[in-house]
């Protein structure tokens, strides 16, 4: 059995390599056929690679060939074009040319003709020299005059004229001056007049307290008119009881008694019971709110215009001005105003705009005990000023804003100006009609004092007058000085809100007729 086996396995070996040789043989042959089928493709992209690369070669050079021939166009079409220009510029050169040589000629022939003119020129000169020669040896011999002494004279007449002709170029520069300087301030004035607007309401010396019923009215007179009595004398008020129904009238030139009387009233009338001593009580509670009140509207000033560190005194003396009137103006809401205007106009010439507002707040505090004190109320309001420790600027802006002192910072002629400003707005101020035509009357008869005035006529409500002069009688130089002696009498014998403008008229005709 085991040589068997041996044979048997040395069989399996056999076929199993000739299996192998036979398997490696086909896969030889197999890869041999796929070389030759690979070279043949290759063969074939490469051969259809080349054909293509021809066919791109021969394309490139196409398109270069018309890249070329379009710059050559474009070259040849700018070559044209400047061409074109050089021969433009060419013409217009020549042209240019002989637009010169033209005018070069006619120039030569004016200066040809001018030298002949200055020759002509200076023969004249000269005959005219030898002519004023003679004329001056003739003058000497007749006048007995030498030349030294005609020209002392010449001299004099000469500084006269020249003294004549600055005089009126000081005066054009002084007016051209006053112009700029006007128009400068008038949109100042307007700037800060557009930026502060304020609403008017003329004050009166009467109160309307309203009753219940008119039954009311009997128990306020009281027994044997007891009542009427007490409250007039306590408060300092008359009180008019008249047809009116369910009403009564309070009358007083003082605010302060005359709101003190409305607001006890007006309580006793609530309260209902009506007699002396409770009239007494009323009253002094009605002071105590007035006295409030006072310190309130004071405090509430310096908070509206932004005035801070003023004395107390000083707030009270400000709220005393809500129950004070100057032709029928608020005087309290007339300083805020004036306040206001002050600090727009000094920051409009880039100023500090604090020491303006503060000295226009307090320009009128002065009216706030000047019926206590005697003097104009500037003075006074420079005094008190001065009391409570404001600055030396401040004192005399204060004084210094009606002209009863010398105004010494521009912040005293911003207030002077707000305050002028403040009450010359429409509807601020009110006078009576006897008032008014009194001031008109008195403006022209002022004027009429004056020598050479032919007529005088007060418009604008008072607030200008035009003075017509006799051209004759008055010269420019006169009307200079009686405008100013005018505006000094105006200011000394009246007195007028707001400001006065005096416009005197010079006017010469010279009238003839052909014939």
């Amino acid at each position: 059995m085991k040589p068997n086996l041996v044979l048997l396995w040395l069989i399996v070996i056999v076929l199993i390599l000739v299996c192998i040789l036979v398997i490696v043989y086909i896969r030889k042959n197999i890869a041999l056929s796929k070389i030759s089928e690979a070279e043949q493709k290759s063969k074939l992209i490469l051969d259809e690679a080349e054909k293509e690369a021809v066919a791109k070669k021969k394309e490139s050079i196409l398109e270069a060939k018309e890249e070329v021939h379009r710059l050559r166009n474009d070259l040849e079409r700018d070559q044209r074009e400047r061409r074109n220009e050089i021969q433009r510029l060419e013409r217009r050169l020549i042209q240019r040319e002989e637009v010169l040589d033209k005018k070069t000629e006619a120039v030569e022939k004016r200066d040809e003709f001018y030298n002949k003119k200055l020759q002509d020129l200076k023969e004249k000169e000269d005959l005219v020299d030898e002519t004023i020669n003679a004329r001056r040896q003739e003058l000497e011999r007749i006048s007995e005059l030498t030349t030294e002494a005609a020209k002392d004279i010449l001299l004099d007449e000469v500084k006269k004229e020249v003294k004549h002709e600055a005089a009126i170029m000081v005066k054009e520069i002084e007016n051209k001056a006053k112009e700029e300087a006007d128009k400068k301030a008038r949109e100042i004035i307007s700037y800060a007049i557009q930026r502060c607007a304020a609403d008017h309401v003329a004050e009166s010396t009467v109160h309307v307290v309203t009753l219940p019923n008119d039954e009311m009215k009997g128990r306020i007179i009281g027994r044997e008119g007891r009542n009427i009595r007490a409250i007039e004398t306590l408060t300092g008020v008359d009180l008019i009881i008249d047809d009116t129904p369910e009403a009564v009238i309070l009358s007083s030139f003082d605010p302060i008694r005359r709101e003190v009387a409305k607001i006890a009233l007006e309580k006793l009338i609530v309260d209902g019971r009506i007699h002396p001593a409770r009239i007494e009580e009323m009253v002094e509670k009605a002071k105590k709110e007035v006295e409030n009140d006072i310190k309130e509207e004071g405090e509430q000033a310096t908070f509206e215009t932004g005035v801070h560190g003023l004395h107390q005194e000083l707030i009270r003396l400000l709220g005393r001005l809500k129950y004070r009137t100057s032709y029928g103006q608020n005087v309290l809401k007339h300083s805020i105003e004036v306040s206001y205007l002050a600090g727009l106009m000094a920051s409009e010439l880039g100023m500090d705009p604090t020491i303006a507002k503060r000295a226009g707040l307090l320009h009128d505090i002065g009216k706030a005990v000047d019926h206590e004190i005697e003097g104009p109320h500037a003075l006074i309001g420079a005094d008190v000023a001065k009391k409570y420790h404001e600055s030396a600027k401040i004192v005399n802006a204060i004084g210094a804003h009606h002209g009863d002192l010398e105004m010494e910072s521009i912040e005293a002629m911003l207030v002077q100006a707000a305050d002028a400003i403040s009450a010359a707005r429409p509807g601020a101020r009110r006078e009576t009609l006897e008032t008014y035509i009194k001031r008109l009357e008195k403006l022209e008869e002022i004027a009429n004092t004056y020598e050479g005035v032919e007529k005088s006529f007060a418009i604008q409500a008072g607030r200008e007058i035009r003075i017509m002069v006799k051209p004759d009688e008055v010269s420019d130089e006169g009307c200079v000085e009686m405008t100013r002696n005018i505006v000094k009498l105006i200011e000394k014998e009246l007195e007028y809100p707001g400001q006065i403008k005096v416009n005197i008229i010079r006017e010469t005709r010279h009238v003839d007729y052909a014939k």
